[in-house]
């Protein structure tokens, strides 16, 4: 034995009396250890010194088993205090190991595949995340706006804002987000002592190991972390509160949380079922005040928070813009191959907002430096996810691959059936038996795609492999239903069939984890896929599976209940499959059986964006957009430089606004758009710029709604200059719940004024109109260029004071067919605007008006109104359309802000619905 154990132990049994001493030896040989022998009565009777005895015991049953029945030895002799030291002792040197274990296992790692070169530090590469610390209500569908609660790796396991520590917190993330990278930041800095000091021991467990666990226990668990070293069990958990539980890959377990409290363990030691034993934790029925960090993707993130009592979660959002510029100059290492690198990425918007996902960031340097290194300069790239992998694959297999070429045709083959096997069953891990099953076992081939790992399988020690990246396992998976059979292949009973329709239909009714293959399977069956496929990995790619993805997307239910209503896409997915494809005939194709968009509830991220906008610019015969509930990332936030970047390096990124992507699109040579309405997506003064420069710009647009209290004065202000503008024809704007007041009215009224096409104006739930604001819209009005038809002011705070301006306005308008009033307070304005109303020259059809709080004088004037006039409607037209109590506040970045009311959107009183025919068909009031 050497080192500090021995040495405490040796002074212990040197402090011992003589007779203690050899009552210690008098019980060695009694003593019931496992893995070792005893040392014979005979041997101890030779041995009179301390040291002798430990280099005895040290070789007779380990240095490890030595200390613990020292320990044991102690205890029975009544010397606690002896004892309490070696243990002590023991407990510090395990610890030390331990973190050497950790430090050997997380500072460095390889990416993506061994094969690909020398393990990389996790400090120089780890590059910080956007991590948003939200609501459980937020779950899901509610991404809330993180501007003002976001978290990093020093702060995830710190107290939230009511100063409370969380002993769970769940991080989530879809794949390639970074949770594993950020755990390793996690395990790195704490063995560095700037992260997690309040905890003795942080142990991370890897869930795609404990897949083939059966029954285990805490202490179970703790070994696995570091196999190597005997553990103090006792000791470690003996102060649960000192102690870090961090589980990665979570939903890989794919385990039931629901089970009965009487089931769940409170004994560390116990050994239960794998999900009982987690649960037992989670619940908080064993080691309750220990701390537990899970990371997870967000499939299993519902059943967590039914599992949890929690308040909050932590979401990985990716890389900011800032985040993705230090990233490529960390991947590089060299700052004139990050600056060409960069500048080639950031002129090509589609690649630039992929590379928010960290694992598209890392594709995309990966493609670009073999470019660099082989050309010294950028050309052409590819521009979607699939071309992307494609063209990793193929420079993986051009510098690896030395066997004959048929052969690696035929282990893709091999490859690509247990990729798709494993989708279909949830499998990341596959045994050796599996490999050899497939003929895989062909060690050159197989290191470039999957990866190897030892795991512990009961007693026995089993080989696993899984792919390098999940992204990976897809490709192939897709790859399995459009790879042309090669001649001279034997069919296999056992290899799935490959039903393209079977797996577009299980993705349509149940699978929505397929959603990645599928989505590659689109943009394998590009020519230009099919292409490369042959030239950069030699595989035959066909693309007969066209004409069925085509039918597919064109027989999906569409959004419609009535023959007679338009065909919309009310689905973001249709636009990820189309864009996969970059195939414009394809997507022009599908696009023709549909004349609208209708999204709701659905946060636009960059990508979903850049798929959206793609799609819109091959759509000639768009006709309406509709978009309730939908946020817009903000990708252009103005951001610090990246840390230890050059200060010229920065560039500004708020350029232009979240909708300005958007716009641009709709306005494409060739748009025939009609209809835009957009209700409480949290739009900015910028995105009015946005609206008004496409109004100026697009004559086809007749019809604009924005439903949305972000929108303001300013931004009603910059929506007039385009109205103002001579290619503006537009004939219906509202602007319900815009939070508009009298400030913006004077702008309102010069585009009133100058729009010789505006038919209706709509600004119901402006509270802040008032009086002041009608009278400034009234001048507007009176100009002889109006040719507004219709006027909804109601629940604008309106009183009697308004009904003099309203009534000269009418005096000059003949026109108007269509005047709102509902919900204001009159008084003795309404008897006014009732005596003009009777007027014969008063063409007016509709009137609406709340005649619950009119006074007598006003209902004798209504009364003779009604006599006189019997066509004249009058009745309350106002609708509410708010959102739920609470939503205003959660509006940026926010889905489900109509959550409970449907998808379809109801018309008002005395209009069609909303969803019915083009504007330019329906009737005014």
């Amino acid at each position: 034995m050497a080192g500090e154990e021995s040495t405490i132990l040796l002074e212990a049994l040197e402090g011992l009396t003589l007779e203690d001493f050899q009552e210690f030896k008098k019980k060695l040989p009694h003593t019931d250890i496992k893995g070792g022998w005893n040392i014979g009565r005979d041997e101890l009777e030779k041995v009179t010194h301390p040291s002798s005895l430990i280099s005895y015991m040290g070789d007779s049953y380990g240095e490890g088993a030595a200390m613990d029945i020292a320990i044991s030895l102690f205890e029975e002799m009544n010397q606690r205090d002896l004892a309490e030291k070696i243990l002590d002792e023991k407990v510090k040197e395990y610890k030390q190991k331990y973190t050497e274990h950790v430090a050997r296992e997380f500072l460095q790692y390889k990416e993506a595949n061994s094969c690909l070169g020398e393990n990389l530090s996790v400090r120089d590469r780890y590059t910080n995340l956007t991590i948003a610390r939200k609501s459980w209500d937020q779950h899901g569908d509610e991404p809330g706006d993180v501007s003002s609660d976001t978290v990093t790796t020093q702060t995830l396991l710190e107290p939230s804002k009511d100063g409370q520590v969380p002993p769970i917190t769940v991080l989530v993330g879809a794949s390639g987000m970074g949770k594993t990278m950020t755990i390793r930041k996690v395990m790195m800095e704490w063995v560095e002592g700037t992260l997690c000091t309040q905890f003795d021991y942080v142990f991370c467990i890897d869930c795609k190991e404990l897949s083939f666990s059966k029954e285990v226990s805490m202490v179970d668990l703790i070994s696995k972390c570091c196999p190597q070293q005997r553990m103090p069990a006792g000791r470690i958990l003996g102060n649960p509160e000192k102690i870090l539980f961090i589980f990665d890959s979570f939903e890989a377990l794919g385990l039931p949380l629901a089970q009965p409290k009487d089931e769940l363990s409170t004994d560390p030691t116990e050994a239960k079922p794998l999900e009982t034993t987690l649960l037992s934790l989670l619940r908080r029925t064993v080691l309750p005040e220990s701390s537990v960090l899970i990371a997870t993707r967000p499939a299993a993130l519902q059943s967590l928070g039914q599992c949890l009592e929690g308040k909050h979660y932590v979401e990985i959002l990716g890389f900011s813009p800032a985040a993705r510029e230090e990233y490529f100059h960390r991947y590089f290492g060299n700052d004139s191959k990050a600056d060409v690198a960069f500048r080639f990425t950031r002129g090509n918007e589609v690649l630039y907002s992929l590379c928010v996902i960290p694992v598209m960031s890392w594709t995309v340097c990966t493609v670009l430096e073999r470019e660099l290194y082989e050309r010294n300069q950028l050309l052409a790239c590819s521009k979607t996810t699939t071309q992307m992998i494609m063209f990793y694959l193929s420079w993986l297999m051009k510098h690896r691959v030395s066997n004959a070429w048929q052969n690696l045709q035929q282990f893709l083959h091999k490859l690509c059936s247990l990729a798709a096997d494993g989708i279909w069953k949830h499998k990341v891990l596959f045994e050796e038996k599996e490999i050899e099953d497939q003929g895989l076992n062909q060690p050159q081939l197989l290191s470039l795609f999957l990866n190897e790992k030892g795991l512990e399988k009961g007693t026995d020690h089993v080989n696993v492999y899984s792919f390098s990246h999940l992204h990976l396992q897809e490709l192939f998976a897709a790859m399995f239903y459009v790879l042309e059979d090669q001649d001279g292949m034997v069919s296999d009973s056992r290899i799935l069939a490959k039903d393209v329709n079977m797996l577009l239909e299980s993705y349509h009714t149940s699978r929505m984890d397929l959603n990645v293959t599928v989505r590659l399977l689109f943009g394998l069956v590009n020519p230009k896929s099919v292409e490369y496929a042959g030239e950069g990995i030699g595989c035959r790619i066909s693309l007969q599976p066209q004409e069925d993805l085509l039918r597919w997307l064109q027989t999906r239910p569409r959004g419609t209940s009535h023959p007679r209503e338009v065909m919309k896409i009310e689905d973001l997915d249709t636009f990820h499959l189309l864009f996969e494809t970059n195939e414009k005939s394809f997507v022009q194709s599908v696009l023709g059986s549909f004349t609208g968009i209708a999204l709701q509830d659905v946060k636009l991220t960059l990508y979903d964006q850049a798929a959206l906008c793609f799609c819109i610019k091959q759509w000639a015969g768009l006709l309406s957009v509709t978009l309730r509930s939908c946020s817009f990332h903000q990708q252009h936030h103005r951001q610090e430089p990246a840390k230890g970047l050059p200060r010229q390096s920065w560039r500004q990124e708020e350029l232009h606004s979240p909708l300005h992507p958007l716009c641009q699109a709709l306005g494409h040579p060739g748009s025939s758009l009609q209809s835009l309405r957009l209700q409480w997506c949290g739009l900015t003064e910028g995105d009015s710029g946005a609206l008004g420069m496409l109004l100026a710009t697009l004559p086809s647009l007749v019809h604009l709604e924005l439903g949305d209290g972000a929108l303001g004065d300013d931004g009603v202000r910059m929506l007039c200059a385009g109205l103002r503008q001579p290619g503006c024809q537009l004939r219906v704007l509202r602007l319900r719940y815009t939070h508009l007041t009298s400030a913006c009215c004077q702008d309102l009224a010069v585009a009133l004024g100058t729009s010789t096409c505006l038919e209706e104006l709509d600004l119901s739930f402006s509270a802040g109109l008032r009086d002041d604001g009608v009278k400034l819209l009234c001048e507007g009005l009176q100009h002889s260029g109006c040719q507004l038809r219709v006027l909804r002011l109601g629940s604008c705070s309106l009183t009697g004071a308004c009904c003099q301006a309203l009534v000269a306005w009418l005096g000059h308008s003949h026109g108007l067919k269509c005047l709102d009033l509902s919900d204001t307070e009159l008084g003795a304005g309404a008897t006014l605007l009732l005596q003009h109303l009777r007027h014969h020259s008063c063409t007016l059809q509709t009137l609406g008006l709340s005649t619950s709080t009119l006074s007598k004088d006003a209902l004798q004037e209504l009364a003779a109104l009604r006599a006189l006039k019997p066509s004249l409607k009058i009745t309350d037209l106002l609708e509410h359309e708010a959102p739920e109590t609470g939503a205003m506040a959660r509006l940026t970045f926010q889905r489900s802000v109509w959550a409970g009311r449907g998808a379809a959107v109801r018309g008002r009183k005395g209009l069609p619905s909303s969803r019915a025919a083009p504007p330019h068909s329906r009737s005014l009031c």
